[in-house]
């Protein structure tokens, strides 16, 4: 386990991580891949208890936790990520699971009006590039959410949605993702110019209003992925 409160936060330093993960060997990983990506990792903890602990005392510029932790594995290591961002709700939060659990992903979704998280399936994070880029979003306050989980959870009844066409819904479940407009367009093989016009119709049928460009992506993901409209 590493500790140091000592590592300063400036413009253009390394992002500050507070990490934990129940499994030496995955947490020991976990903290050599990120520290090789750039990050300073000020803490590599084992409990919630701790993370609550280290969360609260070293104020880190992100948090990547397991969701299942000691004593019951349960939800013990969202619960702490939940309460952290309820006590500082800009803190971005990052949750590594194995399982797609549309309760964990609701409950994250509704701290901090879900701005600045992720939900990663532990089993599919294999590109370290893509994962690094994916926590620089998260802290830039935007949401990623792992394909297989969007997968089970736009098989609820979404009545919001019915509005959009299948190209403007394959438009959002791809930004769900965390996406920039430029890597939507080459998923879905699309040009940019298009990618703009169908997230220009998705904001406008989920009537969210003129806002920050990034809030509105946000409120947009957050529609979709809870099946409901941004008044309910």
């Amino acid at each position: 386990m590493t500790e140091d409160a000592s590592t300063p936060t400036r413009a253009g330093a390394p992002l500050r991580v507070v990490l934990a993960e129940d499994n030496t060997l995955l947490r020991e990983g976990l903290q050599l891949l990120l520290e090789r990506s750039g990050f300073s990792v000020v803490a590599a903890v084992d409990t919630a208890e701790r993370l609550l602990e280290v969360g609260r005392v070293m104020e880190p510029d992100l948090v990547v936790t397991d969701v299942r932790m000691p004593p019951t594995f349960r939800s013990e290591g969202l619960a702490a990520a939940v309460t952290l961002r309820e006590e500082n709700p800009g803190l971005p939060v990052v949750v590594l699971s194995q399982y797609v659990e549309q309760s964990y992903v609701a409950e994250l979704l509704d701290s901090a009006d879900g701005a600045a998280v992720g939900y990663l399936l532990k089993d599919r994070v294999s590109d370290v590039a893509d994962f690094a880029d994916t926590l620089r979003r998260v802290h830039a306050g935007g949401t990623a959410v792992d394909p297989a989980v969007i997968t089970q959870m736009i098989k609820r009844r979404r009545d919001p949605l019915e509005r959009l066409t299948p190209r403007e819904r394959e438009v959002l479940a791809v930004m769900a993702e965390g996406h920039s407009n430029a890597a939507i367009a080459r998923r879905l093989v699309i040009s940019e110019a298009a990618v703009v016009k169908h997230i220009g119709n998705v904001m406008m049928k989920l009537d969210l209003p003129p806002n920050d460009d990034q809030n509105r992506r946000v409120a947009a993901v957050l529609t979709f992925l809870r099946g409901r409209s941004p008044e309910q």
